[in-house]
């Protein structure tokens, strides 16, 4: 047992020698591979002397074998690149790759040292933390005995600081060559450089401007203040920004947006100063024409609504703190719409100009002239005076003036135009009323200025705005009369010559539950400016029909006609025709006992329009009259295009014939006009017996009027026509 014991230590003590035999005869080979690997560093470092290569103690070196294995790495390559020793040696080069370079740069590389030839070049690597770091490098080949490469020697110089530097010249360069144009002043504000964007912008060469200050392009706009205040901001937080204008070398005004930059040295004194700037004309002038398109009416460049508001606004402060009275005028050309449709919108815009011009020429230079649209002109007037008659007499003077200098004769290219305005006043006193107000109040005195007979001037009052109320209650009434039954047909007689009765007018009248019987001459304009008209027209040529219809079905009245009054508006529309046509057709009424009775204006809102309707009305076999004829346009002209079978005289002929000539030889030419085209002719406002022998005696044969009967409810219109009789005709 002891002898096996012993037996198996000796055995082990042996494993345990030849272990160390082995551990030993390792060593002796590294150390024979780590003195040749020294030999061949060392050689190869000799090889640097040889080619003449200094190796001071800033150089960066490295040895690398044929597989770019790193086999030596001094301080310095260990320093620049982040890594240590231990880390370098053993490790493939390319843990230095930046990936800066191309393969191709690498390949070029490779072939060179693999020549055996020395190659020279700047190599971008990254240290271990990640930064980039150039060197120049020099990589000498270290050739064994056949001639061939063992391993490479690295020799590199820190160059990061000169990249640097030069990528930031480039930079530089590039900048100072951008298209805004730079200036450098020394400390004294003497221009030591400029760029090509400077001498193109302002027309100076670089040899013009070295050496002097700025200021010889100052272009006068700007107070000393304003300098003065540039030079304490830079002085004071080194930079200046804002808009400059300038001059050129050719003498031009134009702005430019300027920024100044003091430059310090590292004790914090100004060195120099850099300027840039760029030419701000193109964009001051989108800036002006934004602005005029925003404030200003482009046919008459005269300021537009929202400008007159904000003037208005600020007059209103102005006032408020001054106690100064202000006026406002609004005023619109009379009749301006005929211009436009008989001459076209050309000359209608000749026309607009020239007021524009002349309300320049009358107000005071302080005041105000605003177009708000269309025909319709505003005047501002500020400062009147403390007392409120002094201010009104003002404010009529000035409007006198206005109203005189508009009613002079237009020239329009070849065309004399006459025309006149409606002018409406209102005063206004600190900010005693709404702007919003005001606007109205002037509105109203202007249109009180219309029905006044045009071509005169009004101010406003409170009696006016009780005026607008009341009309605005009478529209909104008149939006429900109808469904609320509140309208109501009335009829007024018309007879022949032996006082026969030939039908009667269809008139409306309507009965407000708050105001009774509202005259139509109040409604029938509100409706006409609401488009209540079409609907309301329609119901009265609804119940024209019916009674017609009730008439042919009970065989009384026959040959007896109804007139209804037709509205442009009415008349205008696409489907009037039809609307006619399924009234006749549904009633079953003789198409010729109803009578359309048509204004001159009607006739001249659309001519051809309006002839191709009434053509199509009259095939159909319903009666055209022409009502209040020579009241309007008449024209011999439009008379003989038109298929009428009837003229009306109008009433203020009738009324005023016996008093006025000129009525009186009015009334003569109708009738006479009237047989010459082959038409019959009424009479209507015939009042008295006077009146009515002055008819007969020159040939009109048909009247209408107080003197025959009222209008009044059907019931009534039938007893009188029960009372006269039917005709057989109007002759």
């Amino acid at each position: 047992m002891l002898e096996h014991k012993v037996n198996k230590r000796t055995s082990e003590l042996s494993d345990i020698n030849q272990k160390l035999e082995r551990k030993i005869e390792e060593k002796s080979i590294i150390e024979s591979e780590l003195r040749d690997a020294h030999e061949r560093i060392s050689n190869a470092l000799d090889s640097l002397r040889h080619h003449k290569f200094a190796l001071d103690q800033h150089a960066i070196v490295g040895v690398a074998d044929v597989k770019g294995k790193i086999l030596y790495a001094n301080d310095q390559f260990c320093a620049i690149s982040g890594f240590s020793r231990e880390e370098l040696i053993g490790n493939d080069h390319r843990i230095l790759n930046s990936g800066t370079h191309t393969k191709e740069f690498f390949r070029e590389m490779y072939r060179t040292i693999a020549s055996g030839a020395v190659w020279h070049g700047e190599l971008c690597n990254r240290s271990k933390d990640g930064n980039l770091y150039w060197v120049a490098t020099t990589i000498v080949p270290y050739l064994n005995s056949d001639r061939k490469p063992t391993e490479y020697i690295s020799m590199r110089t820190d160059i990061t600081a000169r990249k640097k530097a030069e990528e930031d010249l480039r930079v530089a360069a590039v900048a100072f060559d951008t298209s805004d144009a730079i200036m450098i002043t020394d400390s004294k504000a003497n221009i030591v450089r400029v760029n090509k964007a400077f001498q193109k912008i302002t027309g100076y060469s670089e040899e013009e401007v070295l050496g002097r200050n700025p200021r010889f392009m100052k272009s006068g706009r700007h107070p000393d203040d304003f300098y003065s205040d540039m030079w304490v901001r830079i002085k004071e937080i080194g930079y200046w920004s804002g808009d400059v204008w300038d001059k050129r070398k050719n003498g031009e005004i134009y702005p430019k947006r300027m920024s100044i930059s003091a430059v310090k040295n590292a004790d914090g004194a100004i060195t120099e100063y850099v300027a840039t700037f760029n030419d701000n004309t193109a964009q001051k002038k989108a800036e002006e024409e934004i602005h005029s398109l925003a404030f200003y009416d482009p046919l008459t460049s005269l300021p537009n609504r929202r400008l007159l508001i904000d003037r208005l606004r600020h007059a209103l402060k102005i006032s408020s703190r001054s106690h100064q009275y202000g006026a406002l005028i609004l005023l619109d050309m009379d009749k301006f719409k005929s211009l436009n449709d008989t001459m076209g919108h050309d000359y209608g815009d000749l026309m607009l100009i020239e007021v524009a011009e002349r309300l320049q020429s009358v107000v005071r230079e302080a005041d105000t002239v605003s177009r708000l649209g269309g025909d319709e002109f505003v005047v501002l007037l500020e400062d009147l005076g403390a007392e409120q008659d002094g201010a009104r007499n003002s404010a009529a003077q000035i409007s006198e003036k206005i109203r005189s200098r508009l009613s002079a004769p237009y020239l329009l290219r070849e065309y004399l135009h006459h025309s006149s305005s409606s002018v409406g006043v209102t005063l206004f006193h600190r900010d005693e009323c709404p702007m919003d107000d005001l606007v109205k109040q002037a509105d109203m005195a202007m249109y009180q200025a219309k029905e006044s007979g045009r071509n005169t001037t009004r101010f406003f009052d409170p009696s006016m705005q009780e005026a607008v109320e009341h009309r605005a209650l009478l529209e909104l009434g008149l939006r429900s009369a109808i469904s609320e039954n509140q309208l109501s047909l009335h009829y007024q007689i018309q007879v022949s010559r032996d006082h026969r009765a030939l039908g009667g007018e269809v008139l409306l009248r309507w009965n407000h539950p708050d105001f009774g019987m509202v005259s139509p001459a109040k409604f029938i304009p509100i409706a006409e400016e609401s488009a209540l008209i079409i609907e309301i027209g329609e119901w009265v040529l609804a119940g024209a029909c019916k009674q017609l219809g009730t008439w042919k079905r009970d065989g009384k009245y026959e040959k007896m006609t109804l007139s209804v009054n037709v509205s442009a508006k009415q008349f205008l529309q696409k489907d009037f025709v039809s609307i006619i046509t399924t009234l006749i057709n549904a009633n079953n009424i003789s198409p010729s006992s109803l009578k359309l009775e048509l204004t001159e204006g009607v006739a001249l809102e659309d001519v051809d329009t309006v002839i191709s309707k009434m053509q199509e009305l009259s095939t159909v076999g319903v009666q055209l009259s022409l009502d209040d004829f020579g009241t309007g346009y008449s024209s011999l002209s439009y008379l003989s295009k038109l298929p009428l079978h009837q003229i009306k005289i109008d009433q203020s002929f009738i009324r005023n014939q016996a008093t006025n000539s000129k009525d009186s030889l009015m009334i003569r030419t109708i009738i006479n006009l009237a047989s010459n085209f082959k038409l019959d002719v009424i009479a209507e406002g015939v009042e008295t017996d006077n009146q009515l022998s002055f008819l007969r005696q020159f040939g009109c044969n048909a009247y209408q009027g107080y003197l025959f009967g009222k209008p009044v409810p059907f019931d009534e219109f039938e007893n009188l026509l029960n009372q006269y009789g039917e005709s057989t005709s109007i002759q």
